[in-house]
């Protein structure tokens, strides 16, 4: 047993006995919180062109903008207005704010359903069944444009029904800083990555596999579940379902009741009568803003960090959430190629089991299945988990420790879970000042 790290060289019959017991979760340890002090991401990557530069600011504009119904076609049904909206903490590209914007949405014609609160997070809903029985797993847009300045009088709309918790599956947005560097990892880098480790990985119950494109068979990995293959995919998807704008990728409305679509299809496109940025239509730069993002930076070690960092790499949580990936050659610039990144994520697929399931099948990722989150930022992260359940992370580590059941089998982090409640005190605390100094 000595290719296993010491502190894993423990009783393998006390582990088993933790997992037999599922491990009592101990709280008392507390997360420090949110890191304080300079923003760690928002900026453009190091070492861009002056022209490149001048294309993030130009792309970051573009992804603050407001939508509306007269001039941009928002609706008929939405979630936000503004890509900004949600993906606003602790910098533009991030994730969900404190204070909710969905909010503002509520009126005489679209009520606020019971789980948007103004103290956050965003969310999105989807429905796990449809009325006869069968898989839905769609995002249900909250709201309509009723209500909303310049909707036409012709137009007539009922806001869906999400009283029915038991049914709708919850997401809130995933932070987009460096997704560019992501985008640039080969599928042979991740393909290895994944396979490294094998004897260690299955003495912790940890297999993992990768979400693929349906056509050409490559790996997948852009939301929770890495159901899109790409940024200018995942903004044009986001568009369309987030804002109820149709685009170049998904041309077609997400709801065609007449008299709600003023604009007409497609609400965005090329702008052929202009030059220069303006002519890009704006799935196009939303992805070039994710594309150019810096990733987030970490926060100088401390000693409590770095003895955290060793934590985090002995009870195993190192084997999914992987600290260095290399990126390989793109045609966007230097300041995407060969560059080293530490992510904190395999972007692999994990049964989790049923506490945190939610029941939705996208590509081949099952109703139990999540890509490993990338931890990247996690400092100044408000929400965790895929539905913003816990702004916790003690609550959010044991949130991943789950027993099977008749539908969905045990977790595949249940091993280090119960490593990690079986630590010491001091040991748990400093993992906890190591996830919060990424």
């Amino acid at each position: 047993m000595s290719f296993l790290p010491s502190i894993l060289r423990v009783s393998f019959k006390a582990i088993g006995l933790a997992l037999a017991f599922s491990v009592v979760p101990t709280f008392s340890q507390t997360d420090p919180g949110p890191r304080g002090g300079a923003v760690g991401a928002g900026q453009a990557l190091p070492y861009l062109s002056v022209q490149e530069q001048a294309f993030f600011v130009a792309a970051q504009q573009r992804f603050l903008q407001v939508e509306d119904v007269p001039t941009n076609g928002l609706g008929p049904r939405f979630n936000a207005n503004s890509c900004a909206s949600c993906h606003a903490y602790p910098a533009v590209g991030g994730s969900s704010p404190k204070s909710n914007p969905q909010v503002a949405f509520a009126n005489n014609h679209n009520a606020l359903p019971s789980f948007i609160s103004s103290n956050g997070p965003v969310r999105e809903a989807r429905f796990v069944l449809k009325p006869d029985g069968t898989a839905d797993g769609g995002v249900h847009a909250l709201f309509t444009i009723m209500g909303q300045p310049g909707t036409p009088s012709s137009c007539q709309l009922t806001q869906e029904n999400f009283s029915n918790l038991s049914n709708i599956s919850l997401r809130i947005p995933t932070p987009l800083f460096g997704l560019g560097t992501i985008e640039a990892v080969s599928d042979a880098t991740l393909t290895a990555n994944l396979a490294a480790n094998p004897i260690q990985k299955v003495l912790l119950g940890i297999s993992g596999r990768f979400n693929r494109s349906g056509n050409d068979g490559t790996i997948t990995r852009f939301g929770w579940k890495a159901q899109n293959k790409s940024l200018h995919v995942f903004s044009g998807e986001a568009y369309n379902v987030e804002m109820g704008i149709s685009n170049l990728l998904f041309p077609n409305e997400r709801d065609d009741t007449p008299g709600c679509n003023p604009v007409g299809s497609f609400n965005d496109s090329v702008n052929l009568s202009s030059i220069g940025y303006d002519q890009f239509d704006d799935v196009t730069m939303f992805g070039a803003f994710m594309r150019l993002s810096a990733p987030p930076a970490p926060a100088p070690a401390t000693v409590s960090s770095a003895q955290g960092k060793a934590v985090f790499s002995a009870v195993g949580c190192s084997y999914c959430h992987s600290q260095a990936l290399q990126t390989g050659v793109t045609t966007w610039g230097t300041s995407l190629n060969n560059q080293t990144i530490a992510p904190y994520s395999d972007f692999a697929l994990h049964h989790m089991g049923p506490a945190l399931a939610d029941r939705i099948s996208q590509g081949i990722a099952q109703g139990d299945e999540f890509r490993t989150a990338p931890l990247w930022g996690l400092g100044q992260r408000l929400f965790f988990l895929h539905d913003g359940r816990t702004s916790d992370l003690v609550a959010a580590i044991n949130a991943h420790a789950s027993l099977g059941n008749a539908t969905f089998g045990p977790s595949e982090a249940n091993t280090s879970v119960s490593l990690y409640n079986l630590q010491t005190p001091a040991n748990k605390q400093a993992l906890l000042a190591f996830l919060r100094s990424l």
